[in-house]
């Protein structure tokens, strides 16, 4: 109880802060290839990065990708934490569900012309992954019976051939079953699973975004599960690219708060990238992209240069510094208590 109200005063004073510097936390044109706006948080002595990424409806690995080398128990009193709460559309249908593994996200999209939604999800460990495909809402059910598989049996003994609701159920109060036998969208018992490869494939939820999405989700509802770590999305004239750790670097930083590697994949980036920006390739800067591929803090950065033609955005900076913050977005900050 006391997590969720704390949740919900801070998205309040997100969309305070957010309205008051004319932002809005959902995407006002649904032409838009970005949902959300960025922000960044001061910390208080106790805070610790799992309570702020729930606090603010993220992932604990893409709040960790964001701030590299903050200690996830200890931040600090006073430590300015970004707050990637900006996304890129993914590469998809627009309809129903969308579930990007790379950036342990699912993006709700609802009736035509309405805005769509993102919340962070907790995905498959290694060995376990979440299947890549297209499936549906089969079934739902509200305070949900769970009954583990045998191969989870086989890896601890201990569970029982079935768990019924209550404190100790790992599929929460709401589970969405899907057409793939054995994986399920459900609600957890442990949040600090959320934005992390914890489960054994299927995708949980924080108990209050299932909870506000539930009621929503028909049966028969479309899910497409993909995996896009390189994203692209054009935002008033210009191209943003988006770039998320790969598995083996968000462990790295589960365990380090740091992950090494990070330019590898620097050419098959620009290919995407000069297919997305066609006949504003000239306009193309190369070493934003270079370090957006190298830094891999999962949230949008501007890879256009404004001044030239075809840009809509001649009197906004380019991108300078560590490129920690986006030109376009507004970034205030706020104290949550």
């Amino acid at each position: 109880m006391k997590a969720k109200l704390r949740r919900r005063i801070g998205a309040l004073l997100f969309a305070v802060v957010g309205l008051s510097a004319g932002c809005s936390h959902a995407a006002e044109d649904a032409a838009e290839d970005v949902v959300g706006r960025m922000g960044t948080y001061r910390t208080t002595y106790d805070d610790t990065l799992h309570e702020v990424a729930r606090r603010f409806g993220l992932g604990f690995v893409e709040l960790l990708a964001a701030n590299p080398g903050v200690d996830p128990w200890l931040p600090g009193n006073g430590t300015v934490i970004t707050l990637p709460t900006a996304h890129l559309l993914p590469d998809g249908p627009r309809e129903g569900l969308v579930i990007n593994l790379a950036e342990m996200r699912l993006y709700y999209f609802p009736a035509p012309g309405k805005p769509p939604e993102t919340y962070p999800v907790g995905i498959g460990r290694e060995g376990r992954t979440t299947p890549i495909g297209k499936t549906r809402i089969l079934r739902k059910a509200t305070a949900p019976t769970w009954y583990p598989t045998k191969s989870i049996r086989a890896e601890r003994p201990e569970l029982p051939a079935v768990v019924p609701p209550g404190p100790d159920n790992p599929l929460g109060e709401f589970a969405l079953y899907l057409d793939w036998p054995a994986y399920l969208i459900h609600g957890t018992n442990k949040p600090w699973g959320i934005g992390r490869r914890a489960s054994s494939g299927c995708i949980r939820m924080y108990p209050e975004d299932i909870d506000g999405l539930f009621e929503r989700l028909p049966i028969g509802t479309p899910v497409v599960v993909l995996r896009q770590p390189v994203k692209l999305g054009w935002i008033e004239g210009e191209l943003f690219i988006e770039v998320h750790p790969s598995e083996s670097q968000a462990d790295q930083l589960e365990t380090t708060g740091r992950f090494k590697g990070g330019s590898d994949d620097f050419g098959d980036a620009v290919a995407k990238v000069r297919t997305a920006a066609g006949s504003q390739a000239n306009r193309l800067d190369f070493s934003a992209i270079r370090r957006a591929v190298r830094e891999k803090r999962g949230y949008p950065v501007r890879i256009t240069r404004s001044g030239l033609p075809g840009s809509r955005a001649s009197t906004v900076p380019s991108i300078h510094g560590s490129g920690l913050f986006i030109d376009y977005f507004c970034c205030e900050s706020w104290n949550a208590r």
